[in-house]
């Protein structure tokens, strides 16, 4: 009897032990090299910060381990390597961060029946997609939606052009603006989409400004954005220029200079001066690490790996439970906000319009409050001023 307990108790404590070395790995499948670099290498960064400071606080009840692969910009790799991930005992893939490579990843997480997390791609087409498949980057239906809101009743735009290249992300993100411009009144006079931006854009521009728009809208990826701008700006183009976050890179914005001056974009909301606890603990780690404020990719690739690290902590990894266990995540507070998914896999957040202003993005409408403010101190200002002046009525 003592023996059959003994040889018991052997088991328990070799499973308890298994399950103690038992290690969460998480892989990242991103563009660090080629088109969607500017987005994949800050998202890198912040999944990096994240993955450390969970290492580092001693909380986390797993040995962690990450993985990250670059997909050089490439659909077909970007597959190819998710699915190498898996194979290779992945929890959770994060990758898809533009739109045509979450596309093709999707499959594979479908195939594995695992979770893909994408910080950053953005296309309508997304949403719904599998019950494997979030993301804690809003959608462009919401992107597109309120720039063309923003477009008609805040700027009171009536006539735009729009610019498009022919893949998933434009085409989704231009769509959306364009329904809703249209609801508001406003005329789209051309929808104008290739695959490719010419080197020589005095064609297309002479296009523009013969139809006269009051704006024109643009959607592409950061490289296609920055030439058309500076084309639009150098080719005499004087009118309201409206595009996505995709333009919200701040290397871009800076490779563009002056013409980037005045370009309204929608993004979602990140102020790194927040005096948010989570915002600041983040923005002073990642300055502290990288010796540079982080970026709107930079933050939703750290919460990505939160929110994979918050579901991970679950008794038996087994892929049903991980999955729930997302599904039903509430409340989490991360550094953009707080994270929570519809059913849809869709993260409930809504963006916001910001303009380039001395090189910097700026929230147009929390500037438009603030300067509101402004005035009316000094008026009051003033006018207490003008009070202590008058002079007393004479006596009686």
């Amino acid at each position: 009897m003592i023996r059959r307990i003994s040889s018991l108790l052997i088991v328990v404590l070799m499973a308890l032990g298994c399950q103690q070395e038992k290690t969460v790995k998480i892989g990242a499948v991103l563009p660090l090299t080629g088109e969607g670099a500017v987005y994949g290498q800050p998202v890198k960064k912040g999944v990096e910060l994240a993955f450390e400071q969970l290492q580092a606080s001693g909380e986390y009840p797993h040995p962690l381990e990450l993985e990250i692969h670059d997909s050089e910009s490439s659909p077909e790799k970007a597959k190819a390597l998710a699915e190498q991930l898996y194979e290779g005992g992945a929890l959770a893939v994060i990758g898809g961060v533009i739109t045509p490579e979450a596309l093709e990843m999707v499959s594979i997480a479908d195939k594995y029946n695992q979770v893909l997390i994408s910080p950053s791609a953005s296309s309508p087409e997304l949403t719904g997609i599998s019950r494997n498949f979030y993301r804690v980057f809003p959608s462009d239906a919401r992107e597109g939606a309120t720039m063309g809101n923003f477009a008609t009743q805040k700027l009171k735009a009536e006539r735009v052009v729009v610019l498009a290249k022919e893949h998933e992300y434009a085409r989704g993100i231009q769509q959306q603006f364009r329904e809703q411009f249209e609801q508001f009144g406003g005329e789209v006079l051309d929808l104008i989409e290739f695959p490719s931006v010419p080197s020589d854009l005095t064609g297309l521009v002479e296009r523009v400004m013969t139809l006269e728009p009051d704006a024109v809208y643009l959607a592409a990826y950061a490289p296609d954005l920055a030439k058309m701008i500076v084309g639009l700006r150098d080719l005499g183009y004087k009118g309201t220029i409206f595009t996505t976050s995709a333009f919200a890179a701040p290397e871009i914005i800076e490779q563009v200079g002056k013409p980037a001056e005045g370009v309204f974009l929608t993004q979602a909301a990140f102020d790194a001066e927040s005096e948010n606890p989570k915002v600041r603990s983040f923005v002073e780690s990642y300055r502290s690490k990288y010796g540079t404020n982080p970026d709107l990719y930079a933050v939703h690739g750290y919460d990505s790996m939160l929110v994979l690290a918050e579901a991970a902590k679950v008794g038996d990894f087994l892929p049903a439970e991980f999955w729930s266990k997302i599904r039903n995540l509430r409340d989490f507070e991360g550094a953009t906000g707080t994270v929570q998914f519809d059913e849809r896999g869709d993260v409930q957040k809504f963006p916001r319009v910001y303009v380039v202003n001395n090189g910097a993005l700026i929230d147009y409408e929390a500037e438009v409050e603030r300067r509101r403010k402004a005035l009316l101190q000094r008026l009051r200002d003033l006018e207490k001023r003008q009070q202590g002046q008058t002079p007393p009525p004479p006596p009686n």
